[in-house]
């Protein structure tokens, strides 16, 4: 019997029944062959030893594919743990997935894992990968399943089995003598694993309830060439040298005080004066682009967040309700803390009715909102849980939809470049068809809305990907992820499409025909939160801000007392321009406060000596190259200005 298989390239081939993909790939090239580590057989991953037994559609996979890194990433986690009970026998195994960057295995181990015992982890792991192991996927029924777990003394697989529906089949996988729970797919043997590094060790606990008792997490990952984990490696250590929490407190630009609260931010005098540039920068592009600013409160009654959808679609991430009647019993009602500001801006549009006339409205608001985040998801001021979002909300016309998105992408691609973000990866944020509950129910409304904002970004021509399931409840959403200066990605700019609030608002507006008709909602942040950005931008600059953006612009380094009233009369010029500007008139020797300036990451010195004061003139330090270059004060002004107002 002879199957037809469809290949990626749209070609299809004839193989023979029960062929497995590895011999489909091997037919295709020997040298794809040697990549494969696995296949995507109509939609989905599988084993490359699948048999094919029906005409389908068939995509080798590489670890150039997500898919590809996830398969051997989540095979280096079965690795990690047949190392882990070789060395500790009496160890007992939770959970062990493939993440972004690699894989973790969840332990129950009387032994507290060290650094040490991540070598000798480590070093079993690559004795395992050495023998080159076959992977061999074998199923048993329900009571078959449990008996095997709870005979190998490994109760926590015997409870995620007795949690599986039934009738479904439950698959293991064996490699050697080591055998795990798991539904696949994996590498068809451990030889395929060329490189592998244990990363740290952690608390977890059981299932990410604190109920549970506390495992031990350990981290790693894995690759197919040692010249790739290389490469991590020393992006890794490069990421921890940028990382914003060190950088915030060597800088001290900000803090996090858990006698406050975990997840709020204080922001310190440096880093205010940063967020102050990025407003007045962000308010004045937005006057610029028609919008309107507008202020709302901080707490709202619960009607609000039951009529538009919140408290059924977002209740685990809002705070618990405010009871008024503990207060004040003429008040019997709830207030929440608001999520999101969408809602004041909604009630704002109905306070009166509209006329097509006024349509677009752009209303922005730079809103502080409260999110209850996990404490184990916080992550300094990347993951946070009060922040403030460079919100805004246009409502239109169908008419003009169209319009409005495109202008909000052009203000996207401006505002990124001018905080250094040449590159964007864009992503078109759509429903997950297999689980529909998570999102409003208008079948129609969804269609119509994921068409037309793929239809956008296909007539100009950018590049993207879809995120399936990364819709919000309301609405599908174009997403601009900004790439850093290690190459890595940062949500900021969405620009969402909301058809549900309109109607459960019912916000009308009237037409040319005199009728009264829906209007179209979009919700649209560039930055994402004042928060996330300025952590993000801490990073992507190492914590060495542009001109316009640094908390002290210029320093003023004298060289001996008797400078100190030519340093004085430069700061005062300096003032009167404009520039943040500090005076370093201690007694010091002059290379220690060039040291202490450039660690401050200072953007310009200006170092005043005898020579510089009796020629009136300065001498300027570029933190960038280091190089010193004397100017008269006027020409040093125009420079510096220069960069400010361009932002360069």
């Amino acid at each position: 019997m002879v199957i037809r298989v469809t290949l990626k390239n749209g070609i299809s081939i004839e193989v023979p029944f029960s062929t497995t993909c590895a011999e489909i790939a091997k037919q295709i090239s020997s040298g794809l062959a040697k990549e494969a580590l696995a296949a995507e057989f109509d939609g989905k991953v599988v084993d490359l030893t699948t048999t094919i037994s029906a005409d389908c559609s068939l995509r080798v996979v590489t670890f150039d594919d997500e898919a590809g890194k996830k398969v051997l990433r989540h095979t280096a986690a079965h690795v990690l743990a047949q190392a882990v009970k070789n060395l500790y026998p009496q160890v007992k195994l939770a959970i062990g997935p493939a993440i972004e960057t690699g894989f973790y295995y969840d332990f129950d181990s009387e032994v507290s894992f060290s650094a040490d015992d991540l070598g000798k982890i480590e070093n079993e792991m690559k004795r395992i990968i050495k023998q080159n192991l076959a992977l061999e996927r074998f199923v048993l029924n329900r009571a078959e399943a449990i008996q095997f777990a709870e005979q190998s003394n490994e109760p926590y697989k015997a409870e995620l089995i007795r949690e599986l529906p039934d009738g479904q089949p439950i698959t293991f996988y064996r490699q050697g003598d080591f055998v795990d729970l798991c539904a696949g797919p994996h590498l068809p043997n451990t030889g395929r694993i060329k490189a592998v590094k244990l990363i740290s060790c952690t608390g977890a606990y059981w299932r990410g309830n604190s109920n549970n008792k506390m495992l031990q997490r350990i981290y790693g990952t894995a690759f197919t060439k040692q010249s790739e984990l290389d490469s991590y490696l020393t992006a890794l250590e490069e990421a921890k040298k940028r990382d914003h929490r060190k950088i915030g407190k060597e800088l001290d630009l900000f803090s996090i005080d858990e006698y406050i609260g975990p997840g709020l931010i204080l922001w310190h005098p440096k880093l205010s004066v940063v967020r102050e540039e990025i407003e007045l920068y962000w308010r004045k592009e937005h006057r610029r682009r028609g919008y309107e600013y507008i202020y709302t409160p901080h707490i709202g009654q619960s009607n609000l967040w039951e009529t538009s959808g919140h408290l059924d679609h977002f209740a685990e991430g809002m705070y618990p309700a405010m009871k008024m009647a503990a207060k004040d019993e003429a008040e019997n009602t709830r207030y929440y803390v608001k999520p999101m500001s969408c809602p004041f801006h909604v009630r704002m549009y109905k306070t009166r009715p509209r006329s097509y006339r006024e349509l677009p409205i752009r209303w922005c608001e730079l809103g502080s909102v409260y999110r209850f985040e996990k404490s184990g998801a916080l992550h300094g001021m990347l993951r946070v849980r009060g922040f403030t979002q460079d919100d805004a909300h246009i409502v239109c016309t169908e008419d003009q939809f169209v319009d409005e998105v495109n202008n909000v992408l052009d203000f996207a691609l401006a505002i990124n470049k001018a905080f250094g973000y040449d590159k964007l990866n864009v992503y078109l944020s759509v429903r997950d068809l297999q689980d529909k509950e998570k999102f409003i129910d208008n079948e129609p409304v969804w269609q119509l809305a994921e068409s037309t904002l793929e239809k956008i970004l296909g007539d100009r021509g950018i590049e993207f990907k879809k995120d399936i399931g990364g819709a919000k409840f309301y609405g599908p959403a174009i997403d601009l992820k900004a790439v850093d200066a290690m190459g890595r990605e940062w949500q900021g700019t969405t620009i969402q499409l909301d058809m549900n609030l309109p109607e459960r608002f019912g916000m009308t507006y009237v037409g040319s025909d005199g009728k009264e008709h829906t209007p179209i909602m979009l919700h649209r942040t560039l930055l994402g939160s004042m928060e996330r950005f300025v952590g993000t931008l801490i990073e992507h600059y190492a914590g060495a801000f542009p001109v316009w953006l640094a908390p002290v612009q210029v320093k003023i380094l004298a060289i001996s007392e008797r400078n100190h009233e030519y340093a004085n009369k430069v700061l005062k010029t300096l003032r009167k321009s404009d520039i943040r500007v500090e005076l370093d008139d201690r007694s010091e020797k002059i290379g220690y406060k060039i040291r202490e300036a450039q660690l401050g990451k200072v953007p310009y010195m200006l170092i005043l000596g005898d020579k510089e004061q009796n020629e009136n003139v300065v001498a300027v330090r570029d933190r960038k190259n280091g190089e010193t270059k004397t100017m008269s004060m006027e020409a040093f002004l125009a420079l510096i200005d220069d960069e400010i107002v361009n932002k360069k």
